[in-house]
This record gives structure tokens, C-alpha cells and sequence, in this order.
């Protein structure tokens, strides 16, 4: 039987085998504190939903006692901060779309990334930042319209891969409007020590995302197949106060087995 001993669970494993009913049938009675749902074709998107079916996976997700945290965005097929304007368009026609879910689901945030750059050659950081805010200038207010509120991740793959630089960008914007999601697997891959991303995101600190990687591969693996320092972690997050959801968000082959057996290893290494 799967006991999830009170994390939360992303659906990100079950994104190509499952739709998001199912999720809420596999969690529902295990402990789970909630879910948090991958926007994915076929597995849960805004598209395909209508308004009945809006409504009946509320349902289900009231009546199983689990409810939907989060909703978090298809971030590699979008970029709020590309170089082309049909690129930041769609991406932000794609988030309000998502966000519009969210307030019909009654889910209280909605992860956003902050934006990719070129590797090989970005562009200045004054014109992402700007391509970033202007995209703020929409996603806020639909954010607020809907009922929601806007949750900005660290990523390592995005221009402001560090919860410093990630908190001076959102600096104009009310905590009431923009949380911030702490990924832990992403700060350890990026070389940042996680007593200074939980402080650094401390009054901003909506949500914390849990997972495995090594430093020279990026992974979400389950917990023990990297080096992140889970012990440290837990310590960091305690003492900035957190009280919201752990959210386990593992990309794994056997999620019904490897997902629960990592809410039981963090368990044993401070994690609540």
C-alpha cells in the first residue's frame, strides 16, 4: 500500500501514462497532502478540459480528499523570455490559458519559469529582464483575476538560475501576487548552497519541490540516486520557518514504488 506520510506528489512520472483522474484515484487515501499537476497533452491541459470536465475533476478531487496545490507549466516548450515576439506570445497566451484552469479548479498557484536564454550566445540581461516583466505585466493580473497567484521556480536552465538574482527580478510584484517555488535539486545542480537559496527566498517561500540530482548531470531522480544534501536541506527549510507542502516532484520508470519509498527515505533525514 502506498503511504505518502504527509509530502505532497507532482505528477511529472505520469505524464505520458496517465491522466490526472488517476492520479487523484492513486493518492487518494495514502497520506498524500495534495497534488501538484503537470500541464501535459493528455494528461491534464486546458484545451481539453470544458467547463463539465473542469468541474467533475474538482469533484474528484474533493471527494477523494486531495487536493490540487499547484499547476505547473509545459516549461520546455515555452519561454516567456525568447528572443521572438510569436515565441513570448504564445508562451503567455499559454500560461494565462493555464492560470484561467486554475481558478476554474480553485488551485491556489500556478509555477511559472522565469525564462530561457541561449546558451551560446543569450542576450543582454537588461532585454530578458525586460522581455520577463512585460510578460508580468499580464500573467500578474490574470493571475489575480482567476483567484490565483503566480509561483516563480528556480531553474537551472533559465536566465536567472539563482534564488538571489530570481528575488531582485521579482522584486516589483507583491508576495500576495508572486510566491516562489524553491526547488531543491535544481539550487544543488546549479552549486548553491541550500542554506542560502532558503533564506535568499525566505519571504517569498510559497512551496518547496524535492528531488535527487547529481552536479554533473541534471536530474529529479529519487531520493539517494544523486548527492543533494537532503539532511541540510531539511535543516535550512526548518529554519526559515516553512510550513507549506513538501512536494515530491520525481521523474522515475516506477512512480507507485519509487515516489512513495522517497517520502519514506526523507522522512528518516528531517523532512516532514
Amino acid at each position: 500500500m502506498i503511504d505518502m506520510n504527509g509530502f505532497a506528489v507532482n505528477t511529472y512520472a505520469y505524464t505520458f501514462s496517465h491522466g490526472v483522474g488517476d492520479c487523484i484515484e492513486t493518492y487518494a487515501g495514502t497520506g498524500a497532502q495534495g497534488l501538484e499537476v503537470m500541464m501535459y497533452p493528455g494528461h491534464a491541459w486546458p484545451d481539453d478540459l470544458d467547463h463539465g470536465a473542469r468541474r467533475a475533476l474538482a469533484k474528484k478531487s474533493r471527494d477523494a480528499g486531495l487536493p490540487i496545490i499547484s499547476l505547473n507549466m509545459p516549461n520546455i516548450d515555452i519561454n516567456i523570455a525568447a528572443a521572438t515576439p510569436d515565441m513570448r506570445a504564445y508562451s503567455i497566451d499559454t500560461l494565462c490559458r493555464i492560470i484561467a484552469l486554475a481558478g476554474d479548479l480553485e488551485v491556489p498557484g500556478v509555477v511559472v519559469g522565469p525564462g530561457k536564454q541561449n546558451p551560446l550566445m543569450p542576450a543582454p540581461r537588461d532585454v530578458l529582464l525586460g522581455h520577463f516583466h512585460k510578460a508580468m505585466e499580464t500573467l500578474v493580473p490574470a493571475a489575480r483575476a482567476a483567484g490565483t497567484r503566480l509561483l516563480a521556480e528556480n531553474m537551472p536552465f533559465a536566465f536567472l538560475p539563482g534564488a538571489g538574482e530570481m528575488m531582485a527580478a521579482l522584486e516589483p510584484y507583491a508576495v500576495e501576487d508572486v510566491g516562489v517555488v524553491y526547488d531543491i535539486a535544481n539550487g544543488h545542480f546549479c552549486g548553491e548552497d541550500l542554506a542560502d537559496g532558503f533564506c535568499a527566498v525566505a519571504p517569498r517561500l510559497a512551496l518547496v519541490h524535492v528531488s535527487d540530482t547529481p552536479t554533473d548531470v541534471y536530474l529529479h531522480a529519487p531520493v539517494g540516486q544523486g548527492t543533494v544534501p537532503f539532511a541540510h536541506g531539511a535543516e535550512a527549510c526548518r529554519a526559515v520557518g516553512y510550513d507549506g507542502p513538501t512536494m515530491m516532484e520525481i521523474i522515475c520508470d516506477d512512480p507507485d514504488r519509487e515516489i512513495p519509498a522517497s517520502a519514506a527515505a526523507l522522512s528518516k533525514l528531517g523532512w516532514t
